[in-house]
């Protein structure tokens, strides 16, 4: 019988889960999505084969395991972030910086790369992840015209322009020293494109 991580098989799913998780988002860094396989994940990651392909099938059913699980994560962090602040300034401000730091350590290919890699539904699994992210960016920018902290202007246009700012990811690849003026700038830049009275 194979051995059983943690106290109960709830914990073994969780632990073998992490571990490999953990497996993955190094090996995207290292290596990309096309050369990684489950064989190569299961053995850096110290669990069996066919454990591995118990909890997913197939190279594409784990990258949409992890990138939902890292989504999630994501998400409950920005919105404590987000409503830990007052201010609708202040919550975009947050909402920016998380954004792009989130950004320099995220590995994963982008857009038109992911897309290719996976199949129509897998990405449109991995895209759906944004929505509540969209949200909380609407949620901020309709308190900033509430509370006259900027003018009123379409969410429909303002969304797609920050979020394709805040995408672009040659903000963030240069030296690690420079990233927090590189995250500030965008904050002001942003700011001053929504109007916010500072």
């Amino acid at each position: 019988m194979p051995k059983i991580l943690g106290e109960s098989l709830e914990a073994h799913r969780r632990e073998v889960r992490a571990r490999v998780f953990d497996v993955l988002r190094a090996q995207l860094y290292e290596r990309g999505f096309d050369a990684i396989t489950l064989a190569g994940v299961a053995s850096a990651a110290g669990v069996g084969r066919t454990a591995l392909y118990n909890h997913f099938p197939d190279k594409e059913s784990l990258l949409v395991a992890f990138v939902e699980d890292e989504a999630a994560r994501y998400v409950t962090q920005l919105t404590e972030a987000v409503e830990a602040q007052s201010d609708p300034v202040d919550q975009l401000a947050t909402f920016v910086r998380l954004q792009l730091r989130v950004l320099s350590e995220y590995h994963i290919p982008p857009g038109t790369a992911l897309a290719s890699a996976l199949a129509p539904a897998a990405y449109r699994r991995i895209s759906a992840h944004a929505d509540p992210i969209t949200d909380r960016l609407r949620a901020i920018l309709g308190g900033g015209v509430d509370l006259g902290r900027w003018p009123a202007e379409d969410p429909d246009v303002l969304i797609p322009m920050i979020t394709a700012a805040l995408g672009n990811r040659t903000l963030v690849e240069g030296p690690a020293d420079q990233l927090e003026d590189v995250v500030e700038a965008a904050v002001r830049f942003v700011l001053r494109a929504v109007g916010a009275a500072v």
